[in-house]
């Protein structure tokens, strides 16, 4: 039987997610290194990944100069991005810290005002808000709050990441491959790092070293994955999926961790899912419109 595009790009899409869940759980096992000495190794690992490939496909590494601000900011807000998330995984369940970083796309709508001039439409800024509102049920704001400053970490981290996300998108339109941002990013981020480390750096044991490694490895996984998945659908149609990460992170929180998310963190998660459907049923409804 022949697999539409459409559902191998669903099937990518969940892979993807399952990859970035595992991908937190191995940095929470790798235990109380410091975050940067964990970022390092993630990032050093799709570095490695991201060169290979460019030399087995004989792509140039060759990039437009004018595109180099937009490279360096994307580098810059990806760190920061992978630094938040990771900070929230090691203090928060990981449910929690998941939801928080998947605010990135909301955070791209908005981002994509700055980067690629596109103008919001009244329903967008209405779910964005909605979203905003649902994350901080599980930020729960208040200095009484243990873990206030990890989940304010996390939500930072999922708003720098959908600022990379989409400086990426204004990249691709101006013309530079996949497989060369993600190697200019992971160089870029992994020299950010080094200083970071060497004022904080921690020995690592045989078993973190493993952990270090397989969070690089799913990490990886996960990014070609959801590459491959945007290549056989376009993010209109397949998107939704990539929440489907929030339901492996929880069971993985559960069972690895005994992560039990307490009631407003629910009803958080339940929000931001339902804002990213309507924003997902919105998007579909407005490209339909423009097909008539």
């Amino acid at each position: 039987m022949k697999v539409s595009r459409k559902n191998l790009g669903i099937l990518f899409i969940i892979l993807s997610a399952l990859c970035f869940a595992l991908m937190n759980m191995f940095v929470r096992l790798s235990g109380d290194l410091p975050t940067a000495e964990k970022g390092f190794f993630r990032n050093f690992i799709a570095f490695i990944f991201a060169l290979v490939i460019m030399i087995k496909d004989r792509q140039s590494f060759h990039f437009h100069k004018e595109n180099l601000p937009l490279l360096i900011g994307r580098s810059l807000a990806g760190t920061l991005g992978i630094l938040g998330n990771f900070y929230a995984v090691d203090h928060l369940a990981l449910g929690d810290a998941s939801i928080l970083n998947k605010m990135s796309p909301f955070f791209a709508v908005a981002f994509s005002l700055i980067f690629l001039k596109e103008k919001l439409k009244l329903p967008q800024v209405l779910i964005l808000l909605g979203a905003f509102f649902g994350a901080m049920f599980v930020v729960k704001p208040s200095f009484a709050n243990a873990d206030f400053l990890p989940s304010l970490c996390g939500f930072a981290g999922g708003a720098a990441a959908g600022a990379a996300y989409s400086m990426v998108r204004a990249l691709g339109k101006r013309g530079e491959k996949g497989s060369f941002i993600v190697l200019f990013f992971s160089g870029v981020s992994c020299i950010a790092m080094i200083p970071l480390m060497i004022f904080n750096f921690k020995m690592f044991t045989p078993y973190q070293l493993i952990m270090l490694i397989l969070a690089g490895l799913t990490a990886a996984g996960g990014q070609f994955s959801i590459t491959a998945a945007y290549t056989y659908a376009p993010a209109r149609e397949i998107s939704i999926y990539d929440y489907s990460q929030i339901i492996f992170a929880s069971a993985l929180g559960f069972f690895v961790f005994a992560d039990i998310p307490d009631l407003f963190s629910v009803i958080g998660y339940v929000i931001i899912v339902v804002m990213a459907i309507v924003m997902f049923l919105y998007n579909n409804r407005r490209a339909f419109d423009k097909k008539e």
